[in-house]
């Protein structure tokens, strides 16, 4: 099902809603994509495939400079924006029982910081958070994160060259036990790891499925799970 979502005053942007590929369980998951990619690059669709296979519907969409083709990220505040817009027009369209917003990198920041100020949803699953940006371990991206007050269910690789695992460890402990971290062995930003690794890039994002159905049977207990707000 594909939609035309406004964003703002002004502008209009793709978004395409898929239902899950295993029996359903009225969770909708709204992925946003990183800075440089777009809603059906080749990393968003390798990941949302297996969390299809585990009952999660998908939305994925662009944000407004991808509509338009531009390189440039748009301001952080108008990516909330987009989320937002994405957000309501999905629970007008398909009504789930439960929404987790997050995404790849850069969409998983913008919407780890709407939930941050308290955008209502049930859950977090932030796929390769930016915790810096890559050579610039010293420029944290955590200010936001105590202010999260859903659950959340983070992957990062441990050869992340944005993800610095014992600065990210070191921002988790100040938090509440609604943070789980979930680190994955050998993995780079794109979850991609090496030959000698021993391990393919499928069985990592099979890995990524396998521990979103643990963390999602713990956060929504039952076959439908609560109401959305």
């Amino acid at each position: 099902m594909q939609w035309r979502v406004k964003v703002g005053a002004d502008e209009h942007t793709s978004a395409i809603f898929e239902s899950a590929l295993a029996s359903p369980s009225g969770t909708l998951y709204i992925c946003a994509h990183g800075a440089g990619g777009h809603m059906a690059d080749q990393g968003m669709l390798a990941v949302t495939e297996p969390l299809r296979r585990r009952g999660l519907d998908i939305v994925r969409f662009n944000f407004p400079y991808r509509e338009r083709r531009a390189s440039l990220p748009d301001p952080m505040a108008r990516l909330k924006e987009c989320i937002v817009a994405v957000a309501m027009h999905a629970r007008k369209e398909v009504a789930p029982n439960t929404v987790i917003l997050g995404g790849r990198s850069m969409g998983g920041r913008a919407a780890s910081m709407l939930a941050a100020e308290s955008f209502p949803c049930d859950g977090l699953l932030l796929l390769a958070y930016p915790l810096h940006p890559a050579g610039q371990p010293g420029k944290l991206r955590d200010g936001h994160l105590a202010d999260i007050k859903v659950p959340v269910l983070c992957f990062n690789g441990t050869r992340d060259a944005l993800c610095r695992r014992d600065l990210m460890e070191q921002a988790i402990n100040r938090l509440t036990g609604r943070w789980t971290m979930h680190w994955l062995e050998g993995a780079d930003h794109g979850f991609h790891v090496l030959k000698s690794s021993g391990r393919s890039d499928g069985e990592v994002l099979d890995e990524i499925a396998s521990a979103f159905s643990v963390w999602r049977s713990d956060l929504i207990p039952g076959p439908n799970g609560p109401s959305a707000p």
